[in-house]
């Protein structure tokens, strides 16, 4: 079989995905307020960059507990499923393809978004994390602590289960090719899986079967809900931050991708450690995941166009997702197949805001190169 390349088809499910690049899911802040309602300039800054082989979108609230961050987008209600369907309308009519990213924060969050209630979590144990809110007062956005979050009752357990499945029904229904669980980076489905957050005495905590069961029982019903070919998982197997370290996580990951592979999920998504000086993401355990899970398998880290081609190359992994360089850059594809040269982003208006900093973006030109700050490709 000749070497994948970043630019050969790939099948994933029923979609023929065109190229092997992702647009990771990335937190913006820009739903149209009160309601967490999807809106125009959202569908402009989906379709602007649906030549990635998929877009996975930005993190989206299964439920109104489920929220943690101002202005993000939710899936729980009529007009969200409307305000979702202009973005997958426009994808679809630029010729992307697009999954929705299912989310609960757990705890995650703050009293603010639940009306003075404590978000929930498999165990109140303090935590060293914060979330983005807007003050209502100045409209200024900041950082700001999450509280001890509550304990959830198991009879709680299965209403979030069903928000899942509901979500993703949701999701289907607002014309997506299919839908990301968020199991990663420290929010409700990665808490449950870790010794440090899940500290509970019932049938979802303690041996490593019962911190799974949570993970299961949301993939099942999604799975089911959707099909499983129009479902993927996001996990984060190295992250340690948010109070997350954790002994035995890899040996947990791997006993979840032997799940995965047995509901024939279409993708698992794993995050990689991406800030300067963190640990190398070893092959090792790489290969472990491979062996286990069958399904394709993406990846996504600070990759650049070399290492994308690399970890193809390799076998490791079948897609590689990029988050960072597809805010400024909506039409990656075409600059990392030609080397082009890529723009830099502007920190100050990732989250929240307006059109600068979000569809304002132009695609490479040699005027617009030569105006902007670039870096190497």
């Amino acid at each position: 079989m000749p070497t994948p390349d970043l630019f050969q088809p790939l099948q994933l499910g029923p979609l023929e995905l065109p190229n092997r690049i992702v647009m990771a899911p990335m937190t913006r802040s820009r739903s149209r307020q009160p309601g967490d309602v999807p809106q125009a300039i959202n569908a402009t800054y989906y379709a602007q960059r649906a030549s990635a082989g998929l877009i996975v979108t930005e993190a989206t609230q299964v439920s109104p507990q489920g929220k943690g961050y101002s202005f993000t987008p939710g899936i729980h209600d009529a007009t969200q499923v409307a305000g979702w369907r202009g973005v997958t309308d426009a994808v679809h009519a630029a010729g992307g393809r697009i999954f929705l990213q299912l989310w609960h924060v757990g705890r995650m969050s703050h009293p603010d978004f639940h009306g003075g209630a404590l978000p929930v979590a498999p165990s109140a144990i303090p935590f060293e994390g914060q979330v983005w809110k807007v003050d209502p007062a100045t409209g200024v956005g900041a950082m700001v602590d999450c509280p001890v979050p509550r304990a959830l009752e198991t009879g709680e357990i299965a209403a979030i289960v069903d928000d899942f499945r509901q979500a993703a029904l949701r999701a289907i229904d607002a014309g997506f090719d299919g839908v990301e669980i968020h199991g990663a980076n420290g929010y409700l489905v990665d808490q449950f899986l870790r010794t440090s957050s899940n500290q509970r005495e019932d049938a979802y905590g303690g041996s490593r079967s019962n911190r799974l069961r949570f993970l299961r029982e949301v993939v099942d019903a999604v799975s089911e809900a959707v099909g499983p070919e129009r479902t993927g998982i996001r996990l984060a197997p190295f992250l340690t931050a948010r109070g997350m370290a954790c002994p035995d996580i890899l040996p947990t990951i791997l006993e979840a991708a032997e799940h995965l592979d047995r509901r024939g999920l279409a993708y698992l998504h794993l995050v990689e450690a991406d800030w300067d000086d963190a640990p190398r993401f070893p092959d090792a355990f790489r290969r472990d995941i491979r062996a286990r899970f069958g399904g394709a398998i993406i990846v996504a880290g600070k990759y650049d166009a070399r290492r994308a081609r690399a970890i193809l190359a390799d076998g490791l992994a079948d897609l590689v997702a990029f988050g960072r360089p597809f805010v400024a850059n909506p039409d990656l594809p075409r600059r990392l197949r030609e080397g082009l040269p890529l723009a830099s982003l502007d920190p100050a208006t990732l989250f929240g805001g307006d059109a600068r900093g979000y569809i304002d973006y132009p695609e490479w030109t040699a005027d617009a190169a030569a105006r902007a700050q670039e870096m190497p490709a």
